[in-house]
């Protein structure tokens, strides 16, 4: 099990300007949803953004305090002004 503080800790850690919702699916803490918003996520693939925060969760996939991940990423959001 890992604490949604840990797991977001990861993520920021990889990708400092992160914004992180999570959302524990099962109540166990090893079943976990995911959104992440990064500045690093521009111009990439949707399969790099997702590489990259699996990178960050490698420790945590490895002892297998994570099971199951649902995950969206996206690019910050655009001020439209004019």
């Amino acid at each position: 099990m890992v604490t949604p503080a840990a797991v977001e800790a990861a993520i920021c850690a990889a990708l400092p300007d992160a914004h992180v919702t999570i959302e524990d699916l099962t109540g166990s803490g090893d079943h976990l949803q995911v959104s992440v918003r990064s500045a690093a996520f521009t111009g990439l693939s949707r399969v790099r953004q997702h590489q990259l925060v699996y990178g960050a969760l490698r420790n945590e996939f490895a002892s297998e305090a994570i099971h199951a991940l649902a995950l969206t990423t996206a690019e910050p959001t655009q001020k439209v002004t004019g």
